[in-house]
């Protein structure tokens, strides 16, 4: 066993070395289980902390921590902050700002008052819980979204929400523990310090990013910009405005990095996505230390002080307040009763309020601040208390609130926001899935968004904006443009440059039909369809009606069969498992469709038409295909 302390004190590169060791083992059992690697952060820095191995403990850091926390904290909410696009925020921009006025006032005054009854403390330790407690952040609603794909307007929301309340949670804080010596400060006090900090965070944050975006688009070096140069540049220009922003007034360095990254995320900079790919690995290994780091500081004997009043507050806060807040800021929007849901029982606390509470705590323990041992007891317990909860249930378990709430959809990406475009994606929206149009006409895109649709402005036979508009992450592709070489290149590119699981492009030539399918593009010609439609409408009319209905009263799914415990039972076995109101219509089987017979035995890999009232199909899919 290597000794973690020598002769000369704390062998602090190995200790740094565990840290990222398990950081990185957390992100790939966060993959390997598809629940956000949070959990298995904090679970790390418990066992390594001085209640585990006493492998990481305060003394080893010393007065470094704050230091290395913030920093980290700058990149990480540099990296949240540069994703955030203004495209992603008009998904749902009145829900994202009423999360950020109402819903964080609400939490701020509902928080308070919860600590103040259940814990018994003075007015001002209640309240600086209260604002450290708005905050949730992107250090644990990224980890979230990655490994739970929810529409564009529920994570537009959760992002939004995540980064602009960690700005006013550490603003806050900041403030009323300044005011807490104070004797006679007014609200007006209040008021204007907090203004001073967010406006010298804003005013830092906007001058570096005007710096940065002319370094790398007006100044021109003698062998250009490289890739890897703005990359550093970048991630400089973060801890830049974090820094400066800081030493000039304190707790203002998060609103400088925010507002630094909202900026330059969506000015267009050079290699803008070698530029997001670096911060996005720094931000795992920053992210990593200095969870597991916090996580180790946790005093469980502080937090069972707390006793029945602790998880009293924990109860208010994460299933009353974040539960009412949720939908006062989702009135009126396009969200369904299963996102609300999920957006109410999703909202650890994150980094911020660890951070900022360890440095109150230990000031408010000394003779040098506005002594008060009980209250820095208190104000750690509380926080690490919620912290710890809301990160192991609501992070943990956030892939099966998803799934319980039915809110991850198919990702159908619909490039052509005309009539046939419009439509698919009206019928698809209604039916549940999550879908992007990318459309090039301005005063159409603005057209299709004022009818609550999620839509990327541009050339859609660009491989990048297809990147950004979610190309990656599409089940479905569908090429829908009224011009049939758009279309074909469209789907050349989706399934060269994606693994896009189904492209499908509309020909609106038929001569053309031919050599889209000899390429191996599955087509939907505009003139048979129409011709196949008005044939329905004449031979079966009342089938023809239904069908117009699909994904609303009834609906008609393919499935494949991967259950196992299927194989070899008959259809009519099948059949009488199934949810009431649904059958299978069709069996596919090595390219072949057939009716099937009651005796009909199931193979693994069959592909089954089920056919029913919507409900009861959703509910035979996932009998009938239980694995991704």
């Amino acid at each position: 066993m290597i000794p973690l302390v020598g002769e000369g004190g704390t062998n602090m590169l190995l200790i740094v070395a565990v840290i990222l060791g398990l950081g990185v083992t957390s992100q790939v059992l966060a993959d390997r289980f598809r629940v956000p690697s949070v959990l298995f952060l904090i679970l790390s820095g418990v066992a390594v902390g001085p209640k585990g191995l006493s492998i990481v403990t305060q003394d080893v850091f010393g007065g470094a921590l704050t230091t290395i926390v913030g920093l980290s904290v700058a990149i990480i909410v540099f990296e949240g902050s540069f994703h955030l696009k203004i495209e992603k925020l008009r998904e749902s921009p009145s829900a994202a700002l009423r999360l950020i006025t109402v819903g964080a006032a609400l939490s701020f005054i509902g928080t308070t008052l919860a600590i103040r009854f259940f814990l018994n403390t003075t007015w001002g330790i209640a309240a600086l819980i209260g604002a450290l407690l708005i905050a949730t952040g992107p250090t644990v609603i990224t980890p979230i979204l990655a490994v739970v794909p929810v529409r564009d307007r529920v994570a537009a929301a959760l992002e939004t929400e995540g980064i602009v309340n960690d700005v006013t949670a550490a603003i806050l804080a900041v403030v009323i523990f300044k005011l807490l010596a104070a004797q006679g400060a007014t609200p007006l006090a209040y008021l204007t310090d907090f203004i001073e900090r967010l406006s010298v965070g804003v005013f830092i944050g906007l001058v570096i990013s005007a710096i940065l975006w002319f370094l790398l688009t007006r100044v021109r070096t003698p062998t250009g910009w490289t890739p890897q140069n703005a990359r550093l540049l970048t991630l400089v220009g973060a801890i830049v405005a974090y820094s400066a922003a800081d030493t000039i007034v304190t707790e203002s360095g998060v609103a400088a990095v925010a507002t630094a990254g909202i900026v330059l995320g969506n000015v267009g900079l050079p290699y803008e996505a070698e530029i997001e790919e670096f911060k996005g690995d720094i931000t795992i290994i920053v992210l990593s230390f200095v969870f597991i780091a916090l996580a180790a500081l946790i005093e469980f004997e502080t937090l069972l002080d707390l006793g029945l009043a602790g998880l009293a507050v924990v109860a208010v806060v994460a299933l009353v307040l974040r539960p009412l807040l949720v939908f006062l800021s989702t009135t009126g929007d396009r969200f369904t009763r299963g996102e609300k849901l999920f957006m109410s029982f999703v909202g650890p606390r994150g980094i911020i309020p660890a951070s900022v509470a360890t440095l109150f705590a230990i000031q408010l323990g000394t003779p040098a601040a506005p002594s008060n041992p009980e209250g820095a007891s208190i104000l750690a317990g509380t926080v690490f208390l919620v912290i710890l909860l809301t990160v192991v249930f609501e992070g943990g378990f956030a892939r099966q609130l998803a799934e319980w709430f039915n809110v991850i959809p198919m990702r159908v990406l619909i490039i052509g926001g005309g009539r046939v475009g419009t439509e698919l994606a009206e019928r698809l929206e209604e039916r549940g899935e999550n879908v992007v149009i990318i459309e090039e006409r301005k005063s159409a895109a603005e057209a299709l968004r004022n009818k609550g649709l999620s839509v990327r402005e541009g050339d859609g036979t660009n491989v990048e904006l297809l990147r950004k508009a979610g190309g990656e992450q599409s089940k479905t592709i569908v090429a829908a443009t009224g011009d049939d070489d758009t279309n074909l290149l469209v789907a050349q590119l989706a399934e060269s440059t994606f693994d896009t699981e189904t492209v499908i492009t509309r020909v609106n030539e038929p001569d053309n039909v031919d050599a889209f399918e000899e390429l191996g593009v599955k087509t939907i010609s505009s003139s048979a369809s129409t011709a196949w439609g008005i044939d329905n409408l004449i031979e079966r009319p009342a089938m023809s009606r239904w069908m117009t209905e699909l994904g609303r009263s009834g609906d008609v799914q393919e499935v494949e069969v991967t259950d196992e415990s299927l194989a070899s039972k008959t259809i009519s076995d099948v059949n009488e498992t199934l949810p009431e109101g649904c059958i299978v219509a069709l069996v596919s089987r090595d390219e072949e469709n057939t009716v099937p017979e009651a005796s009909l035995n199931l193979e693994y890999g069959d592909h089954l038409t089920i056919l029913g009232r919507t409900e009861s199909v959703h509910e035979a899919i996932d009998q009938l295909h239980p694995h991704d």
